[in-house]
């Protein structure tokens, strides 16, 4: 039950926002046990945001949230395809990229928890 959001500066076309989708839905597979198949994805584009005081740069907030306990080394592997794809698809510098991680104990699903 991955859930990633992404905050980004800069617009997303349609184009982007499924090749971003595709690349996500691959790299979610780092952690095992996890697959585009329960994957949900959010995209907020053309976000105010400032990173070290400025905003002249394209920057990106992407937040990770997992059902189950914590897993530093995939999420550390999940890190850098994160940067790369957004890189790649968006123009937004690794160093520009913050990527936050929630490991959540319960997630509600179809009328109940897991």
């Amino acid at each position: 039950m991955p859930y990633i959001n992404s905050k980004v500066s800069v617009k997303i076309t349609k184009e982007q926002e499924t090749e971003i989708k595709t690349a996500l839905g691959e790299a979610i597979r780092v952690i095992p046990g996890k697959s585009e198949q329960w994957l949900m994805l959010g995209f907020e584009d053309s976000v105010s945001m400032y990173f070290r005081g400025d905003n002249s740069q394209p920057i990106a907030f992407v937040e990770v949230s997992i059902y189950g306990g914590e897993n530093p080394s995939a999420f550390d592997s999940l890190t850098a395809k994160i940067c790369e794809i957004y890189n790649k698809v968006l123009g937004i510098a690794p160093d520009h990229v913050y990527v936050k991680y929630n490991a959540v104990s319960n997630w509600g699903w179809n009328g109940g928890n897991l």
